[in-house]
């Protein structure tokens, strides 16, 4: 029996793969294209696809535990749903869905909603599922470094509600945690629901302060038109639907935020056995490498 990973050759999900395989377990990547990613040693491959219902019961066949991670599409709900209607199929129990944080507080935006109602099926189906619900991932500013250096401009418009921003190495390693936690326990596991954030809450004015403390000369904020991000986005060659998409995201995050629960960065910190990696260092580590 081993470990499915939907989502495989993206930024978790690929780091999922190798801390399971780094962890001795036996693990199998979910994937469109044999050979198209590197997998670590001990990783095995399975050809499907979330829209190949017979491809997806072929892949599930065997399987013991079940990581989905879905990206960002305009149908995600029903490749989710299809996914899990068909671990029920298989009789998996032991399933960790990666979600998002407030996930039911941005209701017009589709990629978060599409998550709330997948996280709405898992928990009226009582399914044995960890839901993880990350924060902005701290990788997100990769993308922007160029602009940050280039102009001395932090153009993320993430306002001022707070950002409890997350880097993908803690939130594959806490995925990690989860799964191994469930596929060696003697019996499925409760529903258990973990907001995935960072230690620290940051605005677009202290974002912009950490690189300028950085690179040792002022950053300012760009401010919060979201309408010049979806722009920006759309000259950048990304879908219209997930341009507007984003910038609904944007404008729910100046509204109300990313805050995860009170007492979820000490439950994660006990999970990992470690601190969580702040921004700061995230960003010294980006500057750094340079």
């Amino acid at each position: 029996m081993s470990i499915l990973v939907i989502g495989s050759t993206g930024t978790i999900g690929s780091l999922v793969v190798q801390g399971l395989a780094k962890q001795g377990a036996k693990v199998t990547a979910m994937v469109r294209q044999i050979g198209k990613a590197a997998l670590p040693a001990g990783a095995d491959s399975v050809v499907a696809d979330l829209t190949d219902i017979a491809s997806l019961r072929k892949a599930m066949t065997g399987v013991r535990t079940l990581f989905l991670l879905n990206a960002l599409a305009p149908d995600e709900v029903t490749q989710s749903l299809q996914a899990l209607n068909v671990a029920r199929e298989a009789g998996i129990e032991r399933i960790v869905y990666l979600s998002v944080i407030n996930a039911d507080k941005y209701p017009d935006v589709p990629h978060f909603t599409g998550k709330h109602t997948v996280e709405r099926m898992i928990e009226q189906l009582e399914l044995p599922a960890t839901i993880l619900r990350p924060a902005y991932f701290m990788q997100n500013d990769i993308s922007i470094q160029p602009v940050i250096a280039g102009y001395g401009v932090f153009p993320m418009p993430i306002g001022s509600k707070g950002l409890a921003m997350v880097d993908a190495r803690d939130i594959a390693d806490i995925a990690v945690a989860e799964l191994l936690r469930r596929d060696r326990a003697a019996d499925a596991l409760p529903l258990v629901t973990l907001d995935v954030a960072g230690p620290e809450l940051f605005t677009g004015e202290s974002a912009a302060a950490v690189w300028s403390q950085a690179l040792g000369r002022t950053i300012n904020y760009g401010g919060n038109d979201v309408a010049a991000f979806e722009a920006q986005l759309t000259q950048n060659h990304v879908p219209a639907w997930m341009a507007y998409d984003l910038s609904l995201m944007m404008a729910r995050i100046q509204q109300v935020g990313q805050i995860p629960a009170e007492g979820a960065v000490q439950k994660l910190e006990k999970i990992l056995g470690r601190p969580l990696r702040t921004y700061q260092q995230f960003v010294a580590e980006r500057v750094k490498a340079a």
